[in-house]
């Protein structure tokens, strides 16, 4: 595969500059990450993709600020991340991230007061208009234990696109799902992605996944993560998921994340 750039032309909105990330144990320091690069672009959507124990939800929680660096930085818009700010918000996989004594409206609107300080009826109008994207505007006064599981991830992603974030970091928001609302979450983010253009870091475990929700997919080797590879995958979309080019980006994935090379990530890396 070809060398492809690591972001659009511009200054990238999100970049990671030799990454590394250590966790302590009873046992001492263990290296999570090791050495890791990449930059996103405005509207781009940069998926890490790695086996289990990689690093690739150490990373988003790095870039969260959630998890300090051991070596290199991370940067937002040029600025050093220190910590957690609303220019970067997440969805987690977990179903329990919304407040149970609020309902869906107040959920949403819940963050723009306390962290944009925006007035009560502003953020209640900017909530609303984010709940009707997701299409839970039947929902508005729902609570969350009325709601199935793909419902309370709509209302997350509605919380976070509400907060107009400079990065949405969503880590394998998905992977609970049963497979028929996994498929139409999938479709609705990128029709999301495409209207509003904002910028995507995403985690996931699933190959397919990767590939048709990223613009870029950033491979990661196993424990410590280093990059492995980096594939463009803007062309492909839910159409596409039968195409010998879909295909053939799948299986050299595959093979390079469960058989990859044993050299350096300097060596291996394709961008």
């Amino acid at each position: 595969m070809a060398a492809i750039p690591s972001a659009k032309p511009g200054a990238p909105v999100l970049e990671a500059l030799g990454l590394t990330l250590e966790y302590r144990t009873d046992r001492g320091r263990v290296l999570a990450v090791d050495r890791v690069d990449f930059a996103v672009g405005e509207g781009e959507r940069l998926v890490l993709l790695g086996q289990s124990g990689c690093g690739k939800s150490s990373i988003l929680k790095a870039v969260a600020g959630f998890l300090p660096a051991a070596a290199g930085k991370v940067r937002v818009r040029g600025r050093d991340v220190t910590g957690p700010g609303p220019d970067r918000i997440v969805v987690f996989q977990e179903f329990d991230q919304l407040l149970p004594w609020k309902t869906v409206r107040d959920n949403v609107a819940f963050p723009l007061r306390v962290a944009r300080r925006l007035p009560a009826a502003v953020a209640r109008e900017k909530a609303e208009a984010a709940i009707v994207k997701v299409g839970l505007h039947r929902a508005l006064d729902a609570y969350p234990h009325t709601l199935s599981g793909g419902m309370k991830q709509r209302v997350a992603i509605a919380r976070a696109l509400a907060s107009e974030p400079d990065v949405l970091l969503m880590d394998e928001p998905f992977a609970a799902l049963d497979a028929l609302t996994r498929r139409r979450l999938q479709e609705d983010l990128l029709a999301l992605a495409e209207e509003l253009r904002f910028t995507l870091l995403f985690v996931t475990h699933s190959i397919e996944e990767a590939v048709l929700i990223g613009t870029r997919l950033h491979l990661l080797s196993a424990h410590p993560g280093r990059t492995v590879a980096t594939f463009d995958t803007a062309a492909f979309g839910f159409a596409d998921r039968t195409s010998p080019a879909f295909e053939t980006v799948v299986a050299e994935v595959n093979a390079l994340l469960f058989d990859g090379p044993a050299a350096p990530a300097a060596e291996a890396a394709h961008g």
